[in-house]
């Protein structure tokens, strides 16, 4: 696992707030049902969108159909926003991942990816490999895109601390 530089910003932190460790964060990543992505519109708007993504080695992966909007935003501009985290304002830990989302073809790293999706939600999310992509049973095809954090932060509360990750 990478190790950034983290901090604790004390402006946006319970005064006996600590930093979130990075492994803390990576694990709420890896075992989020849910995350959120945002990436920006042709015309500077931005599209949030839900998803389910995995966590792996040192980056999280999601896919889109190739016409979905997140793709086409993403052929433009593929800077994006990942995050997860709780709804509850005093409960949970929040985490906000900024980066590159990055089209992923290697056959081998999609075969493991497609593996640790089947794994991570019981075989509810199952897929083939063919041709630099996902494919669903239906024959539907799922671009593969990985983030690799350039920043991160986490939001803990109770005590609040606002914890940032710079890689």
């Amino acid at each position: 696992m990478r190790t950034p530089d983290t901090s604790l910003d004390p402006r946006f932190s319970d005064p006996d707030a600590v930093p979130t460790p990075w492994s803390t964060a990576v694990d709420a990543l890896a075992t989020a049902q849910l995350c959120w992505l945002t990436t920006v519109r042709r015309d500077g708007r931005p599209h949030v969108t839900p998803l389910v993504a995995v966590a792996l080695d040192d980056a999280v992966h999601f896919c889109s159909g190739p016409a979905e909007q997140k793709t086409l935003n993403l052929r433009h501009d593929p800077h994006v926003a990942l995050l997860t985290g709780s709804t509850e304002w005093d409960r949970g830990l929040d985490v906000v991942l900024e980066g590159r989302a990055v089209r992923t073809t290697e056959q081998q790293v999609l075969r493991r990816l497609a593996g640790a999706w089947g794994e991570k939600w019981d075989g509810q999310w199952q897929f083939d490999v063919r041709d630099g992509a996902f494919r669903h049973a239906d024959g539907g095809e799922a671009l593969v895109f990985t983030v690799t954090p350039d920043r991160a932060f986490a939001f803990a509360k109770n005590p609040f601390g606002q914890t940032r990750y710079v890689f």
